[in-house]
């Protein structure tokens, strides 16, 4: 990934993760209560490791790939938490986004702006069309934090996902680039 790409907000800097990052992921990463609607909880450092080096790729924008930044306080540095970014399509034209933020660092407005600043970044500088978020609908937080966004569900898939042993439901919310840039 190119590692001069920063993404800037009043409080925030996102830029792409390194592999010294893995102490401060592994701390809010592993814990399995806080992330139980997660993907990936790692149970070790060198988990972290792998999913850097591995499932992280090292170009950003490319079709089928994921991009990983990290969430950093302008004031202190301090490394917070973590955007996913899933290139979908082999036209380029649609993302899917994750977040995820240090429990100590919830409630106070920084995935709402991280989550914007990598929006506009997609739509503004990439030219993407269309951004979606896949949230497990027992994850109200998640889901509160996109409608916010000002995302709408799509889709409710039944069952769609097999993920920490079971078989969850999948709802789907999106906003188009227009939608995105003409929002009041």
């Amino acid at each position: 990934m190119d590692n001069n790409i920063q993404i800037g907000s009043e409080r925030l800097m996102l830029r792409p993760i390194r592999l010294e990052d893995s102490g401060s992921i592994f701390t809010y990463r592993s814990d399995a209560v806080i992330n139980q609607y997660q993907g990936w909880i790692p149970k070790t450092i060198e988990d972290v490791h792998d999913f850097i080096t591995r499932r992280t790729s090292p170009e950003i924008n490319l079709p089928g790939t994921w991009s990983q930044f990290v969430i950093l306080k302008k004031d202190n540095n301090e490394l917070i938490g973590d955007v996913g970014v899933h290139f979908l399509d082999s036209a380029g034209f649609q993302v899917e986004l994750g977040c995820t933020l240090n429990s100590n660092h919830q409630g106070k407005g920084f995935a709402t702006e991280a989550l914007m600043a990598v929006i506009n970044f997609l739509f503004n500088r990439l030219n993407k069309h269309r951004v979606i978020a896949s949230i497990d609908p027992r994850n109200l937080k998640s889901i509160q934090l996109f409608e916010r966004l000002g995302f709408r569900k799509e889709a409710h898939f039944k069952q769609s996902i097999f993920i920490n042993d079971e078989w969850v439901d999948d709802l789907i919310y999106a906003v188009l680039k227009d939608e995105w840039n003409t929002r009041s």
